[in-house]
């Protein structure tokens, strides 16, 4: 029994010295644990006289229910110090004004890209996409352009093998489309496209928007008042239109076109070369080669196509004189739109 009152005793002057969880879990360990005071005291119960063996083990059971709460009730107090520090910590003062959430803005390509689709989507064009990890048949041979053809020097290209390409343009969306549809078709292909290119005009990928229409009396007038529309419609009735004859191995015949140059309203600047005219997109009439590659008889149907760069569009309507710039992430610059 002395023994006992002296390991309470030891308990109690230990206990009062300790400041965390992780010293009560020693110290439960070292007394009530497998190999702890008080278990040993149970072990000893049976060399123990028989007449003392029920006050004695009455005795140890006592003291370990003591030690048990003891240390239970500790616990409770330091977790209960603990929440109230992480509380006074973590508070939040209501009553301060709440950090503003600025709304995000439409990125310039996206907000020109939309432009462009509503446009043409109001003049009862579909909107079409394709594959960006394109075949070498689908972006070259199926638009007239087999290989060693020179025109294939006019695209810089990355090849991901001899046959699988990353699109040059998204051209190979109308070649798919008019394998799988009958005309008459209407149709506009946006999406990026890759070529290896990098300045101050030219980034290794960009956005494109190409057109096709195609039925059996479709001429190149129709081609120059849808085109002409558009480029009303998104510059201003007051800009001038002309189209230019040019080459292009899907199209015959070919036309660049040009718009009045929008920074010295055709006088002649640094920007269009003294010219007065800015080139804006290609387009022509589909070439019957095209149509024979698609499964359509040229002999029945016409078509024309086009294809502009959405960043040039975009770098003539908010005067930007650096491609790199869409693709820096600097608000200073993404704040303005």
């Amino acid at each position: 029994m002395d023994d006992l009152l002296s390991l309470k005793q030891s308990f109690l002057a230990e206990i009062d010295t300790v400041s965390e969880i992780a010293e009560l879990q020693q110290l439960k360990a070292k007394y009530t644990g497998r190999k702890g005071l008080v278990t040993a005291q149970m072990k000893a119960l049976s060399s123990v006289p028989p007449q003392q063996k029920p006050a004695f083990g009455k005795a140890v059971n006592e003291l370990r229910d003591f030690v048990d709460q003891t240390l239970d009730q500790k616990e409770i107090l330091f977790r209960d110090v603990e929440k109230q520090k992480r509380l006074l910590s973590e508070r939040i003062d209501i009553t301060l004004p709440g950090k503003p959430c600025l709304p995000g803005k439409t990125h310039p390509l996206n907000k020109v890209l939309d432009e462009i689709k509503d446009i043409f989507v109001s003049m009862g064009f579909s909107i079409q996409e394709g594959p960006e990890i394109e075949l070498d048949y689908y972006n070259f041979e199926a638009l007239n352009i087999p290989k060693h053809h020179p025109a294939r020097d006019m695209q810089d290209t990355f090849y991901v093998s001899d046959d699988v390409v990353l699109r040059t343009h998204t051209s190979p969306v109308q070649v798919r489309v008019m394998e799988k549809k009958k005309p008459p078709l209407k149709i506009i292909a946006p999406g990026k496209v890759y070529r290896c290119d990098a300045d101050v005009s030219h980034t290794p990928m960009f956005h494109q928007v190409e057109g096709l229409m195609v039925d059996t009396d479709v001429s190149f007038s129709d081609l120059k008042g849808v085109l002409g529309l558009f480029i009303h419609s998104f510059f201003g009735d007051e800009t001038p239109v002309r189209f230019r004859p040019s080459y292009f191995p899907f199209t015959e015949p070919s036309a660049e076109v040009d718009i009045g140059c929008i920074f010295c309203a055709g006088k002649g600047c640094r920007v269009c070369k003294t010219t007065g005219w800015l080139e804006v997109m290609g387009c022509g009439m589909v070439n019957p080669k095209v149509f024979e590659m698609s499964g359509y008889n040229p002999d029945e149907f016409t078509g024309f196509a086009f294809g502009m760069g959405v960043e040039r569009l975009t770098m003539l309507k908010y005067a930007i004189d650096d491609i790199r710039l869409f693709y820096e992430n600097d608000l200073r610059f993404l704040r303005q739109f």
